[in-house]
């Protein structure tokens, strides 16, 4: 990936604190000169403003759990994705599918909401190759994490679902509300965000259940499955690290 990007990782967590936090985001830094990427983090809210945001090719949910955006920060994410800036999602990268429940089109531009998971399982099935988050995963990855539950099918706002848990590896006794879809969802991609307002200017949308153990933030399968997905996001084309004609993103 050509470009010298500039993400905003955003890990506020009002609900449930996921202790491999740090270590996700120190991974994320760390690794970030492989992609041609710099990292900057943030917890405070107050960051998702117009003038900030300008800077970033990216915006990455990390963890983040409840209302972690006032009004005038969902405007400003708001106003972000209509120029073209790009969304990575972990748990929206992993949990980040389980804040904004009132915010529609927050919801689009990830996805699809968390409902619940069981307890911790192994196998993944890789349902498309070819994608940059997946062409280094073996076609059943076997992968301590949480097999996450959603509340809708991603696949009704115009995803393309990259990875599916294997449910016959695993016992769910959990009570499923809602139509996820078949094959179960763990990782997508968004060629043309959701979220995006009509008029708007549609950048990339890339999410992944994944990420919730400390241990997996060193295994490099996941590693180059996060990067990978980073990496597509940003080949959007749509931000000023790759386009001088983008309206936000890092023109340095």
């Amino acid at each position: 990936m050509s470009g010298n990007a500039r993400v905003l990782i955003y890990s506020l967590q009002l609900g449930y604190y996921h202790d491999s936090t740090p270590i996700a985001v120190a991974a994320l830094k760390k690794n970030g000169p492989a992609i041609n990427v710099t990292f900057d983090s943030t917890e405070d809210p107050k960051d998702f403003n117009d003038a900030n945001l300008d800077k970033y090719d990216a915006v990455l949910f990390l963890d983040n759990t409840g209302e972690v955006l006032d009004e005038a920060g969902k405007a400003a994410l708001q106003k972000y994705l209509d120029l073209g800036g790009n969304f990575v999602g972990n748990k929206g990268v992993h949990a980040a599918s389980a804040c904004l429940y009132e915010t529609e089109f927050f919801r689009k531009e990830i996805g699809a909401y968390f409902d619940y998971h069981p307890d911790i399982h192994q196998n993944v099935d890789v349902l498309d190759s070819s994608h940059p988050s997946t062409t280094k995963l073996p076609s059943k990855w076997r992968v301590m994490d949480e097999m996450y539950n959603f509340m809708s099918d991603p696949r009704e706002v115009g995803a393309k679902v990259l990875l599916a848990a294997d449910e016959s590896s695993y016992a769910d006794p959990g009570e499923r509300k809602f139509n996820q879809g078949s094959p179960h969802p763990i990782a997508w991609c968004q060629e043309r965000g959701a979220g995006v307002q009509p008029g708007g200017i549609a950048g990339r949308s890339f999410y992944t259940g994944l990420g919730h153990t400390d241990e997996i933030w060193e295994d490099e399968q996941f590693l180059s499955h996060l990067l990978g997905g980073i990496s597509w996001a940003l080949e959007s084309k749509t931000t000023r690290a790759f386009n001088a004609q983008g309206k936000v993103g890092n023109a340095g």
